[in-house]
């Protein structure tokens, strides 16, 4: 089914906004596997921008790992064929100016090569094309060289209008050139999924023979209770819809088919809006979330996700301009201007970036969620409860935690949703009682931190 996508800031740059929907059986159990690293939240923790339109500056608190939606007709125009010219691309866009301010700033770039506008047709040879990209693209942004901006080039990212075998033709070229440009810039696959595909992902045989040319696995996946027209989203533990349960279905397939290969989710998310509807068209049956439900949901999403065996998540979106339709209301901040969940992820990141996580204390779905999550240079731990529901009160709740864990807890907070949380004076300070249960306090869905020496 074709979506007709939103168009934000990026329709003016001739990008539409992204969609992943899977359609995949009921979510089962989404226990965390174990692996010798676990990256720490601060190199878990990743936000989807696009070049011109994001600040730097303002997203600082948010995160250290960007993707950005990168074109590369921008670089060489209508002729695939033309020699790029970095740092400039075709349509006067200075990368320089992007990249290069971005990883001065303490940003990690990925860049996500796409190809979506070029028809597979307009490739004037798309075998030496796409390779001779790559390789100047790699040659010039990858760490190896002069200009070190750009970590890692996904090849493509929601390729529709590509078959199989015409993406796997193009992934094999680009993904040969951007080794031959820098080894080191990591290569990463467009969005793949196992089973049955959407229109938005490329079945895992399209890289069949291919997994020595890819350094990461990559997958997009929202969190949709229903499809056209509401495009619901759910809470992110809702054991009824597949958010996790195909996230885990890749890793499965990771173990089986490409051992080590680390996965990435590069697009997650949910869209809140001020604005109701249209009473007419295509988004007149459109549902959101509420600000603070986002705020809540896209904190508990990257708790979740740390649990799971896989080594980075990309929040989709950076911003938005309040308009109430699918991936329109997306954005932490609208229009610059924060959100709650701006300021619920600073926190997060702020508190637990330098923290890995450790191990699930419960994990009762519509029960209770407490993960413990610990510093690699101390011996500090903290660990994060909250209620895995959507409109539930908050209720006292027992953490099974040990005596000894529970009499070296000093220090406890609910995830704030105004800039004032923020601070040590505005914290919402949470009590708790040390019982022979363990420890008691007031769970909610907004997830409580307690730190322990």
């Amino acid at each position: 089914m074709r979506i007709v996508r939103p168009m934000l800031v990026l329709v003016a740059l001739g990008l539409a906004a992204p969609l992943a929907f899977a359609d995949q059986p009921a979510a089962g159990s989404n226990a965390a596997t174990s692996r010798p690293q676990r990256p720490t939240m601060r190199d878990f923790m990743g936000l989807n921008v696009h070049t011109v339109a994001f600040k730097p500056d303002l997203y600082k608190p948010i995160c250290r790992l960007l993707r950005d939606y990168h074109p590369i007709d921008w670089d060489f125009g209508s002729d695939s064929s033309r020699p790029t010219t970095f740092p400039l691309a075709a349509n006067g866009v200075d990368w320089s100016q992007l990249y290069g301010v971005w990883t001065t700033s303490g940003y990690e770039v990925d860049a996500c090569l796409m190809f979506d506008k070029l028809k597979a047709d307009r490739w004037k040879n798309s075998a030496r094309d796409a390779r001779a990209y790559g390789e100047a693209f790699a040659r010039y942004f990858g760490p190896s060289g002069k200009h070190p901006w750009v970590s890692s080039a996904e090849v493509g990212n929601e390729p529709s209008e590509y078959s199989e075998v015409q993406y796997r033709d193009v992934f094999r070229s680009m993904a040969d050139g951007l080794r031959a440009g820098d080894p080191k810039m990591k290569i990463v696959t467009c969005a793949m999924a196992t089973g049955k595909v959407d229109a938005w992902s490329k079945p895992l045989t399209a890289i069949d023979g291919l997994h020595d040319r890819c350094d990461v696995l990559n997958i997009h996946r929202y969190p949709f209770k229903d499809a056209w027209p509401t495009w619901h989203r759910s809470f992110p533990e809702d054991p009824s819809i597949p958010f996790l349960k195909s996230i885990q279905d890749l890793i499965d397939w990771r173990k089986a088919h490409a051992p080590g290969k680390p996965v990435w989710l590069t697009e997650f998310g949910y869209d809140s809006a001020t604005k109701p509807p249209p009473a007419n068209g295509p988004w007149k049956d459109w549902v959101g979330v509420s600000d603070r439900e986002q705020a809540q949901y896209i904190v508990r999403s990257f708790l979740v996700l740390s649990a799971m065996d896989i080594d980075r998540a990309f929040l989709y979106f950076f911003n938005d301009q309040d308009e109430p339709q699918l991936h329109g209301a997306s954005g932490i901040t609208r229009n610059y201007h924060p959100k709650p969940s701006f300021y619920a992820i600073s926190h997060l990141y702020r508190t637990l970036g330098d923290y890995y996580f450790s191990r699930a204390v419960i994990q009762s779905p519509g029960g209770l969620y407490c993960f413990e999550y610990r510093n690699r240079s101390t011996s500090e731990r903290i660990y994060v409860a909250w209620l895995p529901t959507a409109g539930a009160k908050p209720a006292r709740k027992s953490l099974p935690l040990d005596t000894s864990s529970s009499k070296h807890i000093y220090r406890a907070e609910r995830m704030p949703t105004t800039a004032a949380g923020l601070t040590d004076a505005g914290a919402e300070r949470v009590e708790w009682t040390i019982t022979p249960q363990g420890l008691e306090l007031e769970v909610s869905e907004s997830p409580v931190f307690l730190w322990a020496h």
